[in-house]
């Protein structure tokens, strides 16, 4: 098949192109290379996929849709999965300007590229278990409402899963949008607090523990959700408007997440406990019923296990002894 990833050199993207390679699909991925942080590592993420003669990469801002039809119009896409936003709740507070113009323009232009295209794609996006904003009952369902969002990213996925669903009314477009949790493993981001922590341990400073550690995430390894994200595009029994999450299923205690990290560094963690900060959530965990009937999802990957290898990979990664 050919397929159109976005997002190839940030986290999921270059291991959802990654994976649909190494079963035999033709990928084009379209990245942009934004400097919300460091360029090497994306380039670095990138590089991984250039060995695959059916990948094909595009260095090109979203925004452009005279660009993104042309490539459309080139490549003939039978699924796209669009993976490029630009993430972060508290980078929100700051730069709100960039998420109405990475995630609401750019959500826009792929739906109306897939709407125009011939064949039409079924288009997989992600979405975010941010958009459970202010709900209090656990574990998260896809059926909750989710009209309080506490951050503009927040506001933005969840505006991406409104416009998804008038594309699929208006056009008959497939849209099946995934609510990721708190993804994690090698190759993860820099904003994320599993490197934030690895790295300040490893130098010696003490790291910031919002809420004062009362936090719980539902830490999901990247291989899970890939293997989710897969699902979601060759299922062929999908309804042609879906919301599904993709978790692990089994929230975690923040501070068993940081001692995790210092046992296998061998480290005592400093610790530098605050109030919780503006945008944040104290607890998320998913319900995975529904993916797990529609999709066959089946997390297997338990913090104890990723922890370990992700603190491997970033001590080889910045060769680290």
């Amino acid at each position: 098949m050919n397929i159109v990833v976005t997002g190839t050199a940030g986290f999921i993207g270059c291991y959802v192109a990654s994976a649909l390679l190494q079963q035999g699909h033709s990928v084009t991925g379209i990245d942009n290379f934004n400097d919300y942080y460091s360029v090497n590592l994306k380039k670095d993420r990138h590089a991984t996929l250039e060995k695959y003669s059916r990948y094909e990469g595009v260095s090109m801002d979203l925004c452009d849709y005279e660009g993104l039809g042309e490539i459309f119009s080139r490549t003939r896409p039978e699924l796209v999965c669009h993976l490029a936003a630009q993430a972060g709740v508290r980078y929100s507070l700051t730069h709100p300007f960039v998420y109405q113009r990475s995630n609401m323009e750019a959500f826009l232009n792929m739906l109306e590229a897939c709407r125009h295209a011939e064949p039409v794609p079924r288009l997989v996006y992600a979405s975010s278990s941010s958009v459970y904003g202010g709900n209090t009952k656990l574990p998260f369902s896809e059926s909750d409402p989710v009209d309080t969002p506490v951050s503009l990213y927040a506001a933005s996925k969840k505006s991406n899963e409104l416009m998804a669903h008038t594309y699929t009314h208006l056009y008959g477009i497939q849209t099946i949008g995934l609510r990721f949790f708190t993804v994690y493993g090698p190759w993860g981001r820099p904003d994320m607090a599993m490197w934030l922590f690895t790295e300040a341990m490893l130098e010696g400073r003490a790291i910031d523990v919002f809420n004062y550690g009362k936090m719980r995430r539902d830490f999901t390894y990247i291989d899970d959700i890939t293997e989710g994200v897969l699902a979601a595009l060759f299922n062929r029994n999908l309804e042609a408007y879906e919301i599904l999450n993709l978790g692990n299923n089994r929230p975690e205690e923040l501070l068993d997440m940081i001692h995790g990290i210092a046992e296998e560094l061998n480290v005592e963690p400093q610790m530098n406990m605050l109030p919780i900060q503006p945008g944040d959530v104290p607890a998320t965990y998913a319900d995975i019923t529904r993916s797990r009937g529609k999709l066959g999802y089946e997390p297997k990957t338990p913090i104890s296990e990723g922890i370990p290898t992700f603190v491997r990979w970033y001590k080889h990664y910045h060769g680290i002894d």
